[in-house]
């Protein structure tokens, strides 16, 4: 795993050929117990890395189109699964916590719920004020350069602005950690208003 812009954050990557991007997981190590979200398959290097580090003990899949390797790290590790709160009844994989808006899943981590996405309720993660994780509704096709879900998957593109807009005004966000594409690690909160203003 590549150490990010953080000591205690790591990620790993998948170059998808359809989109011509890398997705991307985070771990984020901690004494009481680390946190993966959004896993994507492990390679044996990886998996003796995540194994050195302390191994997992929550999983927190953002929305049901990024289960990717979630249920087979739990079983591995023995982690605990946590998921959107809203797509509970029709999740693809059982989640030992169901997540909603202003929940912190450990202390450190607090829980934003996207609208106007592809799925309902999507999870955004704020990390101790100043890290943005995200799934599927931002991403970066272009480095430097963050974007949204093409306007037709979007199920209401006003909340999905709407959405952006409230990270903005969540804190001083300096890194965006996106699932899909480049991350930024750098002015994530003037990047993130430069995405609402393209947006509108």
């Amino acid at each position: 795993m590549k150490r990010l812009h953080r000591a205690d954050l790591y990620g790993w990557s998948q170059f998808n050929e359809d989109r011509n991007i890398d997705f991307h997981s985070v771990l984020w190590v901690r004494p009481e117990g680390n946190v993966v979200i959004d896993p994507l398959p492990l390679s044996p290097h990886d998996q003796d890395h995540l194994q050195q580090l302390g191994g997992a003990a929550w999983i927190v899949v953002t929305n049901s189109d990024h289960v990717r390797d979630a249920k087979e790290l739990a079983q591995k590790t023995g982690a605990k699964l946590a998921g959107p709160r809203a797509e509970a009844a029709s999740f693809p994989i059982r989640c030992d916590r169901w997540l909603e808006d202003a929940e912190q899943l450990v202390p450190g981590l607090k829980v934003f719920e996207l609208e106007g996405s592809k799925t309902d309720g999507e999870l955004a993660l704020l990390l101790e004020e100043g890290t943005l994780i995200v799934g599927d509704l931002i991403r970066a096709h272009e480095g430097g350069r963050l974007c949204m879900l093409p306007d037709v998957k979007l199920r209401d593109k006003a909340k999905a602005i709407a959405s952006v807009q409230r990270l903005v005004q969540a804190g001083k966000i300096d890194a965006v950690l996106t699932g899909d594409g480049w991350p930024i690690f750098r002015d994530g909160n003037q990047t993130l208003v430069e995405l609402t203003e393209s947006s509108i």
